[in-house]
């Protein structure tokens, strides 16, 4: 389908939606039907605003054009919001900025984050809990991968952990948590990290369903113990093993006995080998391989040190 003249016409529905705004506001328009010419200009921005959605397809590969037609349906979603603003219409105006953010992301991820903001206070405004929650996720998001600001990353996934508590959400709160406690150890926040993955990894063992996964979150707690001191790690092992005795027969409980014992004896060469034995049949993840890394390089710098 040849979308190449709906830029144009979304122009038009532009400028048409402007005038029925302006015409509403003066004294005469106000008098007679100001607020069925917002309702027609409204409408007349939202489909404006697909318009340029459709107009950005025929733009194909000129990536240029195509973030324009974004930019400019992100903005005639704006405007529909605003005067739903305007005629106290909630839902429709949260709506609207949720569609604005969602066409602002492919072009301008700030102003894409401005709009779910303003979705978000609505919808917290109206008791939409879960559903704030849900955009706070988007918006960590967006600063996850768009803008790269992981302590803003951060504050949103807990923002809406918070808010599915409160919603008795508690397994969507988790996966919010489980992304804080990724980043914090990443930053060497351990304590953050270590008291997030305990948390969490108690709430998993009580569950039939995810006592599978408690294991996971108490070797990733330990391992956070582990890039602190080594004596934490040891007493934390002992502790999850009493709490959890499933843990002692895992892979990542023996996993992290041989490398307590590696560090103990200072042994560079059985610590990669007991980290590669373990990879050989479940895979390390990046974060793994990081702190894994990390614990290793304190191995080796306490190995200088007595040179």
């Amino acid at each position: 389908m040849d979308n190449s003249g709906k830029e144009k016409e979304a122009t038009a529905l532009m400028a048409e939606a402007n005038k029925k705004v302006q015409s509403s506001q003066s004294f005469f328009g106000a008098l007679f039907g100001g607020s069925s010419k917002m309702e027609e200009a409204c409408d007349m921005y939202v489909r404006a605003a697909n318009m340029y959605k459709m107009a950005k397809n025929w733009c194909g590969n000129l990536i240029p054009l195509s973030l324009l037609c974004f930019s400019a349906a992100g903005n005639a979603f704006s405007q529909a919001a605003c005067l739903h603003l305007q005629m106290q219409s909630k839902h429709d105006a949260a709506t609207n900025f949720i569609d604005a953010g969602n066409a602002f992301k492919k072009a301008d991820p700030q102003e894409a984050i401005n709009c779910l903001n303003r979705a978000i206070e609505i919808y917290t405004d109206m008791g939409r809990f879960t559903i704030a929650a849900k955009h706070h996720i988007t918006i960590a998001e967006i600063f996850e991968t768009e803008l790269v600001d992981i302590d803003k990353a951060i504050a949103h996934y807990e923002q809406a952990a918070d808010y599915y508590k409160g919603e008795e959400s508690t397994s969507s709160a988790n996966k919010c948590l489980l992304k804080v406690a990724t980043y914090a150890a990443q930053l060497e926040q351990y304590p953050k990290a270590i008291e997030i993955y305990e948390q969490v990894g108690t709430h998993a063992m009580d569950s039939t369903l995810l006592k599978y996964s408690a294991k996971d979150h108490f070797f990733k707690a330990a391992l956070c113990h582990f890039c602190v001191d080594m004596l934490n790690a040891k007493l934390a092992v002992q502790k999850y093993e009493e709490m959890f005795p499933a843990f002692s027969d895992s892979r990542e409980c023996k996993l992290m006995k041989k490398l307590l014992d590696a560090y103990e004896e200072r042994n560079v060469d059985a610590y990669t080998d007991s980290v590669k034995e373990y990879d050989t049949i479940s895979r390390l993840d990046q974060w793994l391989t990081t702190m894994l890394l990390r614990i290793k390089k304190t191995i080796q710098d306490d190995e200088s040190d007595l040179r």
